[in-house]
């Protein structure tokens, strides 16, 4: 698994494409992630469902876990099953909906929607269809489904917002969504999300567990629910899936969720993008925090002085409480500081943190004690050094641990 950059969004889902026909065409051959019967039972499902399916559909099962513990779905329904895959999911909703319901299982990958139909012919279930699509582009009517069912393709789609919002666009108002996915509990943040070969690892896809959520919210979902959290990893054969998966926290979850009777306004979409909630977990998540105190604190400092210096030209005069202003600027420069040793004791690195401490020094001498520009400016100079220096450790860490040599797998 080596990260190439330049792959574009056509390639990335011809690799998961690729990927997914195998374990359709041939489920023996051995993949990082488990498959089969096998892996149903450890993800939940009683095996009384399973001794009632085509031993043929579940020897090609590539979810990573039990939506149908949303328990949403009622006889009549007309469901959709995104990511159907070889049709385990859609032939128990088939089940669970009746003669008088409707299922559609949508897969993006033409060998999992021909294994499909040919298990189709060998039994009665006219009440369930079998269409080829994307996540991204859902080839349905507004408001045309009662409820989704969705097993582990969220995390396999490059626009998962756009996902979200046909999931959302093709529901009945109040309609239910039932959802199983990889999630993780902190950003990949080296440049690798245009590798294809990694997005089918099922990690650089995936969404931290709150980020995903709050795209459901922004897209107009409510009554979102988890019910469940599955260590998918631990089952996965390969010791470097499971290597990869622990370092960044990947695990599997479900959750049920209903649709809002209307869609959210322009003002409440830009409230959720902007929550400042989310952007402080994007930060802490992609180790910015430093930088960004950095950033407020010469704000603070330069900012400031730029402002006073040019209000008179306007007219305008301020009034500055040195005090209060070299206050403001400490805080910022010892919070900076705080992040890079925090850092460094996490990773056992004290050098990044001993350079930003000298830079600290300097910049509190010249604002406490002996105020010289030259000084304040190297100190702002070496604290800018160790923070960025902290960032290129972390990102050289995920990308060794997202690169390793392939004889371990």
């Amino acid at each position: 698994m080596v990260a190439v950059l330049g792959y574009s969004r056509q390639q990335i889902l011809g690799a998961v494409q690729q990927m997914y026909a195998e374990v359709a065409r041939r489920p023996e051959a051995g993949f990082h992630f488990p498959v089969g019967r096998a892996a149903c039972e450890a993800l939940g499902y009683p095996p009384s469902w399973l001794d009632r399916l085509p031993d043929a559909v579940l020897d090609s099962f590539a979810g990573v876990g039990c939506p149908f513990r949303g328990e949403v779905i009622r006889p009549g329904d007309r469901v959709l099953d995104i990511g159907a895959g070889a049709g385990v999911d859609s032939l128990i909703a088939a089940e669970r909906v009746g003669p008088r319901g409707r299922v559609l299982a949508l897969d993006l990958t033409a060998a999992m929607t021909q294994k499909l139909q040919h298990s189709l012919r060998e039994r009665d279930l006219p009440q369930l269809s079998v269409i080829r699509g994307s996540a991204e582009q859902l080839p349905l009517a507004d408001a045309s489904i009662d409820c989704i069912t969705s097993n582990g393709a969220l995390n396999l789609v490059p626009d998962k917002r756009r996902a979200v919002r046909e999931m959302f666009r093709v529901l009945r108002p109040g309609g239910s969504l039932q959802l199983a996915d990889v999630v993780i509990r902190r950003p990949v943040s080296v440049d690798c999300h245009e590798d294809p070969r990694l997005w089918v690892e099922c990690v650089v896809g995936a969404s931290v567990d709150e980020e995903l959520v709050a795209l459901f919210r922004e897209a107009g979902f409510e009554a979102i629910e988890p019910l469940g959290e599955h260590d998918y990893f631990a089952l996965s054969p390969s010791d470097q899936t499971r290597e990869v998966a622990q370092g960044f926290g990947a695990r599997s979850q479900e959750w049920r969720m209903r649709r809002a009777e209307t869609p959210p306004g322009p003002w409440r979409r830009a409230w959720h993008r902007l929550d400042p909630r989310r952007l402080w977990r994007r930060l802490r998540g992609h180790g910015l925090v430093g930088l960004a105190s950095l950033g407020l604190a010469l704000l603070s400092c330069y900012g400031t002085l730029a402002l006073v210096a040019l209000l008179p030209l306007l007219g305008l005069h301020l009034s500055l409480n040195e005090g209060l202003w070299a206050g403001a600027i400490s805080v910022f420069v010892l919070l900076t500081l705080g992040v890079v040793a925090a850092s460094g004791i996490r990773r056992r690195q004290a050098a990044p943190a001993l350079l930003g401490l000298l830079g600290a020094l300097l910049v509190g001498h010249a604002l406490l004690v002996d105020y010289q520009a030259w000084r304040e400016l190297v100190g702002f100079l070496l604290l800018g050094g160790a923070v960025l220096w902290d960032l290129r450790r972390r990102r050289r860490q995920e990308s060794a641990l997202l690169a390793p040599s392939r004889g371990g797998e």
